[in-house]
């Protein structure tokens, strides 16, 4: 059974995404690593090149600006990376620059993709995630994050990145999948304040095309989260010297709902049962996994 993953990224360093620390999390999965790398001059490829790891290749691109709207330009760069993995690889592991596998959760993984390779009406894998926010000490505790999306997909070129590249479709269809017990963590709202800002300034106009050429503040993560519990786990540990290093306080009360009424029903009444009304999912539970 090969692997092999794909990524793509653009502005890695000057967006402070954790490049290295998400490709090397993968790289003990993988037989190769495509990188699909946009077109900037901030150190991006240099950063990649110094992880020194021949299994990877960096693949140059140009981004569509003209794809500036729903995240469009994401998912075609996504598409890119999985058309370039070659057809002797069986599965293909995604990862996004700002996601990070955990060790604890290797074993998992392959056991997951060696039972269900001879499987053909598996499409992919199912992970799910934690999504940090601030610190790497809190994590999304409401439904605008998700709580799960795909991210190892059978070797299959009718399969495509749908919309803003969060999930994939196959011939427009959702992905027949089975969830494996492993998590992504998801690190897109850690970062520098300063930074955070001007990382969704440039995130904004890829959806709306709107362009801020310049933060006038910094991000403020104790108004602009809608609920948050402390995380309770222990983070990858290619993570460890990026956590030590973190340089800004948050002040944040956990205790603190801030959402509508009809969304704060929903909340209670997920705390309380476990259930999760009306969510969205971007796939289907394979039957033989639910056996």
């Amino acid at each position: 059974m090969s692997v092999c993953g794909f990524t793509f990224v653009k502005n890695a360093v000057k967006l402070d995404f954790p490049l290295v620390e998400s490709i090397s999390s993968a790289l003990p999965l993988c037989d190769k690593f495509v990188v699909v790398l946009g077109d900037c001059n901030d150190g991006t490829r240099e950063l990649i090149e110094r992880i020194g790891n021949s299994k990877i290749q960096i693949i140059d691109s140009v981004w569509d600006e003209t794809q500036k709207s729903g995240g469009r330009v994401y998912a075609l760069e996504t598409d890119k990376a999985f058309q370039s993995v070659g057809a002797e690889f069986e599965w293909c592991l995604y990862i996004q620059a700002d996601e990070v596998l955990h060790e604890k959760d290797y074993s998992a993984i392959r056991n997951a993709m060696d039972k269900w390779n001879e499987h053909p009406n598996v499409d992919g894998l199912l992970f799910k995630y934690y999504h940090f926010y601030g610190s790497y000490d809190y994590v999304g505790d409401t439904r605008k994050w998700y709580r799960n999306e795909i991210r190892i997909i059978r070797n299959d070129k009718t399969i495509r990145s749908y919309r803003d590249a969060q999930g994939f479709r196959k011939q427009g269809q959702k992905l027949s999948v089975v969830p494996v017990d492993a998590a992504v963590y998801h690190y897109g709202w850690v970062r520098p304040p300063a930074i955070m800002q001007q990382k969704c300034d440039v995130v904004k106009q890829y959806y709306s095309g709107e362009i801020i050429e310049k933060p006038v503040f910094e991000f403020d993560y104790a108004q602009r989260f809608d609920a948050l519990t402390r995380f309770q786990g222990t983070h990858p540990e290619v993570m460890r010297s990026r956590i030590e290093s973190k340089n800004w306080k948050i002040d944040v009360d956990t205790s603190k709902i801030r959402m509508k009424w009809k969304y704060k029903i929903l909340y209670y009444f997920e705390k309380r049962t476990g259930i999760r009304l009306f969510e969205y999912k971007n796939y289907l539970i394979h039957t033989k996994s639910l056996k």
